[in-house]
């Protein structure tokens, strides 16, 4: 039986489907569960444009309203983009700060709780002001830090203008957020460490366990590595590129499937190099990667660097699949992938370790089909995303009706 709820929640983020991404999937799952135990769920985003740099075909304007599952997707105006440059960027995330100001102001109703996505950290701007005029508990929702992450990537530099500036917003969305949320357990510590006064909550990503399928794979002479996510500047898939290099006489084929900023240098540097063990396929919706991801041997899930509080939410989409992992990374992700006995770890930038991990899984099937079983089971017991979801939700009408 599903509880009724009074609760009335927006979700205020840039990336939301048919947009396809990591932020666009635990978005949505969120807000679809919620709606399932009651709670009336508005969604105030972008037009989708993420990550092809272009509105959608069918959207555009200023403002557009539509229903999915018993949510209300309000979706404004925004300048895209695809460029990885600062400034590109910068309009692009100012541009659906303002807009969604604007037609949050006009099209939004009174609610209890609203919640916005970051990155990027700007939007917290709106989503404090929206919250006011609204008359809503702020939740500011870190699923990356920033402008930290921005450093480390080296987009900016910690003795810059732009820093100064981000790490006095970042600080002032702390201070004025009824709640933070981080996706990790490194991102909560990292900001209770510095704002010790701020009232936080470890909102875990996850994934549907239900949705993906339980296949062992047939035996066959070549095994199948595949990454599919965002091809961008944070997951360093060159890395991959020059382990096919080096595997290019071995019974190993990798492929990438997806789209970014990042995608057409990884193609030609593949052609360059006259790589033929590699492949790059189109992006695919949310709900075809579950059949995608069963036909691969090995699942590699990459960082090009180890961005503090950063797990990849395609580690759990693995660990779903019953598949091994072959993690790049380091930290909280690592500790994830160790404690599970689900894959290999390798620290990022580490090539030659990727390549051994390659060796090690390729050629020992029997390894695989226990790191991939053992992967499942973990990410069932501890990321489900319908108890994560559930576990929030009881939080959040404990407080509401704490408050009447």
């Amino acid at each position: 039986m599903i509880n009724q709820s009074p609760i009335r929640l927006i979700i205020h983020t840039q990336y939301y489907p048919p947009e396809i991404g990591a932020p666009q999937n635990r978005l949505s799952e969120l807000a679809n569960e919620l709606a399932n135990h009651g709670v009336e769920v508005i969604v105030l985003t972008a037009m989708p444009n993420y990550p092809l740099g272009k509105i959608y075909p069918g959207y555009g304007g200023l403002f557009r309203i539509e229903y999915h599952n018993k949510i209300r997707i309000i979706r404004c105006a925004i300048i895209p983009s695809q460029k990885a440059s600062f400034l590109p960027r910068l309009v692009n995330y100012f541009s659906f700060v303002i807009f969604s100001l604007i037609i949050g102001f006009l099209k939004l109703p009174k609610s209890d709780y609203l919640l916005t996505e970051s990155p990027p950290l700007f939007l917290g701007i709106t989503g404090y002001l929206l919250s006011k005029l609204k008359n809503a508990q702020w939740i500011f929702n870190v699923s990356d830090l920033w402008p930290q992450s921005a450093v480390e990537l080296g987009v900016i530099e910690s003795s810059s203008f732009a820093f100064r500036v981000s790490s006095k917003l970042e600080a002032l969305f702390y201070k004025h957020a009824w709640l933070v949320t981080g996706q990790s357990k490194a991102i909560i510590e990292n900001i209770r460490s510095r704002f010790p006064e701020t009232n936080l909550y470890h909102l875990s990503n996850g994934v549907d366990t239900t949705a993906f399928l339980e296949l062992i794979p047939e035996e066959h002479p070549i095994t199948k590595i595949v990454y599919a996510g965002l091809h961008g500047m944070a997951q360093g898939l060159d890395q991959i590129v020059e382990a096919a290099h080096v595997l290019r006489k071995e019974p190993v084929e990798f492929v990438l499937v997806g789209d970014g900023p990042e995608k057409q240098n990884l193609i030609r540097l593949k052609d360059e190099r006259q790589i033929q063990n590699i492949s790059f396929k189109d992006p695919v919706f949310k709900a075809d990667i579950p059949q995608i991801l069963s036909m691969a041997d090995v699942i590699f899930v990459p960082l090009k660097i180890q961005l503090t509080g950063a797990v990849p939410s395609k580690l759990y989409e693995a660990m779903a699949s019953a598949k091994p992992v072959i993690l790049m990374a380091g930290d909280e992700a690592a500790e994830i992938v160790n404690n599970a006995h689900c894959g290999i770890v390798i620290q990022p930038g580490d090539v030659s370790g990727l390549v051994e991990a390659i060796k090690i899984l390729a050629f020992n099937r029997k390894l695989r089909l226990e790191m991939g079983m053992a992967g499942r089971i973990y990410v069932d017991e501890h990321f489900n995303r319908r108890m994560i979801a559930g576990r929030f939700y009881e939080m959040l009408i404990d407080q509401f009706q704490g408050e009447l």
